[in-house]
């Protein structure tokens, strides 16, 4: 972060912003993370890196050996997203919509995961053919 920092002062992309904002959040979810573990003994497994640690190792392993696969989960997750979004909107679900809240997070962080793997192994490919 400290590194970003020095480059959004002299030269800010929307990018680096971007980057930036989310250096912060999972900075803010690590710091939590921690301090709860401190205080009780146990994770709240709210940070990424807690609470999907072997679901990204799987899916990192199978974009590598299926990525036919792997690209259908995505798409499930996405659907997953677009789906819990619409079911918090409509009036007849309004006993369901705390469940809808989480079901809609779990589903955005597991997505969060699956960007991760994929801009990892863009970037992963650009630096080869460079």
């Amino acid at each position: 972060m400290k590194q970003l920092d020095e480059q959004l002062d002299e030269k800010a992309t929307p990018r680096m912003v971007t980057d930036m904002a989310e250096l912060r959040i999972r900075n803010l979810l690590a710091f939590e993370e921690l301090t709860l573990f401190n205080d009780t003994g146990a994770f709240r497994c709210k940070h990424p890196l807690v609470a999907h640690k072997s679901e990204r190792a799987e899916l990192e392993d199978l974009l590598k050996k299926n990525p036919s696969e792997f690209l259908r989960k995505h798409k499930n997750v996405l659907d997953n997203v677009r789906r819990y979004e619409s079911f918090i909107k409509r009036d007849d679900r309004e006993a369901k919509r705390k469940t809808d809240r989480n079901l809609l997070r779990k589903h955005k962080e597991r997505e969060s995961i699956f960007r991760t793997i994929l801009e990892k192994n863009n970037d992963e490919t650009t630096n080869i053919t460079a």
